[in-house]
């Protein structure tokens, strides 16, 4: 999926994962592509957006509901990829999850 997510009116949510990378792919350009269809294929998937550079890669995830989020977090494939995030691919991370209750789109 490339550019912004097409949500609907608020309110939704938005998980927001910050990424610092260690070195080399080891696998993960496939695996995120295979979660991002994952999460599309979801109960209450809204939309994502990412962007990396050198250093901070940051995704957004957009859902209807926290028991979307919660069913995504506990899916088998999603923590198989969260458990090598965590010992092969992040140097560190952050994850927070926030309601959004208004939103703003300007397109030229």
């Amino acid at each position: 999926m490339s550019g912004m997510a097409k949500t609907p009116v608020p309110p939704y949510y938005a998980v927001i994962f910050s990424s610092q990378r260690t070195e080399g792919d080891r696998g993960y350009g496939k695996m995120a592509e295979i979660m991002e269809e994952l999460a599309s294929k979801q109960k209450g998937f809204l939309g994502v957006e990412s962007a990396r550079d050198e250093g901070l890669g940051i995704t957004v995830s957009y859902w209807d509901s926290l028991d979307a989020i919660k069913h995504w977090k506990e899916h088998s494939a999603h923590q198989v990829a969260q458990n090598r995030g965590k010992n092969e691919w992040y140097k560190n991370f952050a994850l927070r999850v926030c309601k959004v209750e208004r939103d703003n789109f300007f397109e030229m």
